[in-house]
């Protein structure tokens, strides 16, 4: 095993990581920014060294501090968790130059599924079922480009190849709006990612969003978790998670595993993965594969038991899957809300002290969170502060504990989304189930 684990992240996913390291007996290291003196890892972590000032760029993505971190600790590996560099392949690469272990797939695996047209087109020839599309990059032939979109059927959507958190999208309902459309998605896409090119898909207009999580350990085999159902999103971002999926059934779920397994097992992917699908009319559309743990992971961890950041730390260290595909059971219920410091109408930000601070409890409650009474929330970062994850024998069971935690949970002297999470738990629409992706903002925001 692992003797030394470096961890390059902040926040609860750093504090979550520490926890498995802990329970493997593996030391730690925690980097920091000069603003996160104070989080609660860098203060349990065997070492801690500050690596720059509040800005990610200089502290968090400064990938020569990193290494250099490691190297002066005597660290074996570096867990990226997610955001950051997680998702970076050069990163992943100087990381095993360097000679690190990188606790996530190779960086091959991380480029080749970074890039959307790349994705799709390798998602194909595995088979698994993509959105229909240009199967490729639009280039400069307008005509050609008309026949594309026609041939789709409109609507359709343009997307950027190197866009990512629901940026670089552009929906075109009309052929008259096409072109136009096309060439300033193409410049927002070189402004934002450094990347123009584009390509098109069909839009869906009422899907959900589910997601396969998998893990594969490098050598060719794979097994999966189930599915989760995200598709309580504003703006493209997920707000509340659940598993399994509402309404999927279990010769569904089978099938999709399977699909997703067997490219896995092609591709000889290493690590924790998540295969993202767009789900209309009892079909399953790939849009892409997050090549992390993700966010999320704690409902797929309480259906089966399944501990996926030692599963990812167990992987990197060279050894088997814990488990194979016909012992996964899945059991009961899940349901994730994320914690935002943020005004829960208008969604701005609200960094601050936080002057009290009482966690929810009881059975089947999860909390993931780094903050404490008289934590500081830093205006730097992601204004996620606290994930709470409620588990039931049945659905009904985690949404009345979830429920209850929301009721529970005291945060005060900053603003949080808490209300929000009360406001979805009890809409009617929620409770019975399978909302598509626009239904937090076309019909629970608007109430």
């Amino acid at each position: 095993m692992i003797k030394k684990i470096l961890i390059a992240n902040r926040g609860e996913i750093a504090l979550r990581i520490l926890r498995a390291c802990r329970e493997l007996g593996i030391k730690t290291v925690a980097v920091h920014s000069t603003a996160d003196r104070q989080l609660k890892h860098v203060l349990l972590a065997d070492e801690s060294v500050c690596i720059g000032p509040a800005l990610s760029k200089e502290s968090y993505l400064n990938v020569p501090r990193i290494i250099a971190a490691a190297e002066v600790t005597h660290a074996v590996a570096i867990h990226p968790g997610y955001g950051f560099l997680s998702e970076n392949a050069d990163f992943a690469e100087r990381v095993e130059k360097s000679g690190f272990i990188f606790i996530g797939p190779r960086a091959e695996s991380i480029r080749k599924m970074g890039d959307k047209v790349e994705a799709i087109k390798t998602m194909k020839k595995l088979g698994v079922p993509c959105v229909p599309g240009s199967d490729g990059p639009l280039d400069a032939d307008r005509d050609k480009n008309l026949k594309i979109a026609e041939k789709i059927g409109y609507p359709v959507i343009i997307k950027a190849s190197g866009g990512g958190g629901g940026r670089g999208m552009r929906i075109v309902r009309h052929s008259d709006d096409l072109l136009e459309s096309i060439q300033l998605t193409k410049q927002e896409a070189l402004a934002a990612f450094g990347n123009a090119m584009v390509y098109m898909e069909k839009f869906l207009e009422n899907p959900r969003h589910i997601e396969i999580q998998v893990l594969g350990d490098g050598a060719g085999h794979a097994i999966h978790l189930g599915e989760r159902d995200c598709s309580m999103q504003r703006r493209h971002q997920k707000v509340v998670e659940e598993a399994p999926a509402p309404g999927i059934s279990e010769d569904q779920r089978k099938k999709i595993g399977h699909i997703c397994v067997k490219a896995c097992e092609k591709m000889k992917y290493r690590g924790a993965g998540t295969f993202e699908f767009l789900y209309e009319n009892g079909h399953f559309y790939f849009i892409e594969m997050n090549t992390r743990v993700q966010v999320e992971h704690p409902v797929t961890e309480f259906i089966t038991g399944v501990d996926i950041v030692k599963e990812q730390i167990r992987i990197a260290a060279g050894l088997a899957l814990s488990i194979k595909q016909k012992d996964v059971e899945f059991r009961g219920h899940a349901i994730e809300c994320r914690i935002n410091a943020e005004d829960p109408e208008s969604f701005i930000p609200s960094p601050g002290t936080i002057q009290l601070y009482h966690p929810p409890g009881g059975p089947g409650i999860r909390v993931d969170s780094h903050i404490y009474a008289s934590y500081k929330v830093p205006p730097h970062y992601d204004s996620m502060i606290a994930k709470i994850i409620a588990y039931g024998e049945t659905r009904e069971v985690a949404i009345n504990r979830m429920k209850n935690a929301l009721n529970e949970l005291v945060i005060e002297g900053i603003k949080t989304n808490i209300a929000l999470h009360k406001k979805i738990l009890n809409d009617p629409g929620f409770i019975k189930g399978g909302t598509n992706i626009h239904y937090l903002e076309h019909e629970i925001l608007k109430k």
